[in-house]
């Protein structure tokens, strides 16, 4: 953007700085909630780890699972693959299922029209079958439960295109979290017009 625009290094950043908290203020009526989930509506829930660097100060950050550091966000998309809604993000090393437990979404909801993979099981979400010696049904409902799931990984490789998502943040660490939400504030309002 610096060489884009004629200016410094320095000068982008602190622009970057200033912006990024004000356009999320701006866009935030725009951010479903899991409140705004329509309980009659089915979704697919899953987790996606965008990446960040490696923080001293930020051992939290490092999942284990991916072997990488980064924040944990929940996804939530419709069987057809529209983004419904998108958690705060919290530090890496958080489990999924510990992570949707936080966000509030399967608080006093029926959790059982929810799709979701393994890494669910336990939340009373609609979850596949463990791999061990199955009978045909339960090896033919796992190819359509993870047939269907398709719709969620596919929101969440469309969100992630934008380029902050899925490379390493590099910016201080406090600033992840409001730069993720002013994110996806710009995509639901992008979606939105």
């Amino acid at each position: 953007m610096a060489e884009t625009f004629g200016v410094s290094q320095p000068t982008i950043s602190r622009a970057i700085t200033a912006l990024t908290p004000v356009l999320g203020k701006i866009l935030h009526d725009h951010i479903s909630t899991a409140d705004d989930l329509d309980e009659q509506a089915r979704h697919i829930v899953d987790g996606t780890l965008p990446p960040c660097w490696s923080w001293a100060s930020r051992p939290g950050l490092y999942s284990t699972r991916h072997r990488r550091t980064g924040v944990n966000v929940q996804v939530a998309s419709t069987l057809d693959g529209r983004l419904a809604w998108v958690s705060d993000p919290i530090d890496g090393r958080h489990h999924d299922t510990h992570r949707i437990r936080q966000s509030g979404i399967l608080e006093d909801r029926d959790t059982t029209t929810r799709l979701a993979d393994k890494g669910y099981i336990g939340s009373d979400m609609i979850t596949p079958f463990r791999k061990r010696e199955q009978p045909q049904w339960q090896k033919d409902f796992n190819f359509h439960h993870n047939k269907t799931r398709v719709a969620v990984e596919r929101t969440i490789a469309h969100l992630t295109t934008w380029r902050i998502l899925h490379t390493d943040y590099r910016r201080p660490p406090h600033t992840f979290p409001t730069t993720i939400t002013t994110v996806i504030s710009l995509y639901f309002y992008a979606r939105s017009e």
